[in-house]
């Protein structure tokens, strides 16, 4: 697969933040872990940090502490209008804050379909927060329907977690053609910041030979290091906390430190 042609680095938003989307339609990819962790380690770091769930199975909001249906408030009610984002968001441990998700929101494409530009609803709803914040991570629902659309509209980068597995590669195709079309006719200045490999086994041959397949495959940065598989990630949501807390010296901890770090250098 010849590399693909990336937009040039959009400019930080001169009210705040920097928008980064977390996606990948294929489920069971560490997406929500990624973000979770990500963005402990940016407010370890110094960062004001907000996390955004667009899932309607509110992992990530289930994960930082929150039962989805004690939620008076989420992203279902900011996205359909009749909430102001500030009026959703929740403070969490971890130094994070979140706009919540739940059940409702797989109603919510239905309802954005209709709408004139629909795709820069999200965009909208969020720009008055984005003062509040430097980082803003967007955790996308596993398909490219509108939600997801409306992420990569609102977004300066993504990031694409990926195991290292082969099976996972099927997918990111699809995923990168429907980036190059946001790109092109909603949101020029979406970077893809990288791939984000994901439970990876150091010991496997397999894994080290996907690891070294993936950037010359989609002329993509891969993001360093490879986040090592570990049972610590199962055990973190149990608490609502993430790695980072429950588990603050382990080795995949310490990489989602050193992948943050990375990338606040080119957000």
């Amino acid at each position: 697969m010849p590399p693909r042609s990336r937009a040039r680095k959009a400019p930080r938003p001169p009210s705040g933040a920097t928008v980064v989307s977390v996606a990948n339609q294929k489920g069971g990819v560490a997406k929500t872990t990624s973000v979770a962790s990500l963005g402990a380690a940016f407010a370890e770091a110094g960062r004001r940090v907000l996390l955004v769930d667009l899932d309607a199975q509110a992992c990530l909001t289930f994960s930082l502490g929150v039962d989805p249906d004690a939620v008076e408030v989420s992203i279902n009610d900011v996205l359909t209008g009749t909430t102001p984002a500030a009026d959703a968001v929740l403070r969490c441990d971890d130094g994070v804050d979140l706009i919540p998700s739940v059940i409702e929101l797989a109603g919510a494409e239905a309802q954005l379909l209709p709408r004139p530009g629909r795709e820069y609803v999200l965009r909208t709803v969020l720009e008055p927060l984005l003062g509040d914040y430097d980082v803003v991570l967007l955790d996308c629902s596993p398909s490219l329907g509108v939600l997801t659309l409306n992420a990569l509209t609102a977004s300066q980068g993504l990031v694409i977690p990926m195991p290292c597995e082969m099976l996972s590669h099927r997918g990111v195709g699809q995923l990168l053609d429907t980036v190059a079309d946001v790109q092109r006719i909603l949101n020029p200045g979406l970077e893809v910041l990288g791939i984000l490999p994901t439970m990876y086994d150091g010991r496997s041959n397999h894994a080290q030979a996907v690891l070294a397949d993936i950037g010359e495959r989609y002329g993509l940065p891969v993001l360093d290091p490879p986040i090592p598989r570990t049972i610590r990630f199962a055990e973190a949501p149990a608490v609502g906390r993430s790695i980072l807390t429950t588990a603050r010296t382990s080795a995949a901890a310490q990489a989602y430190r050193d992948v943050a770090a990375s990338l606040l250098k080119r957000i």
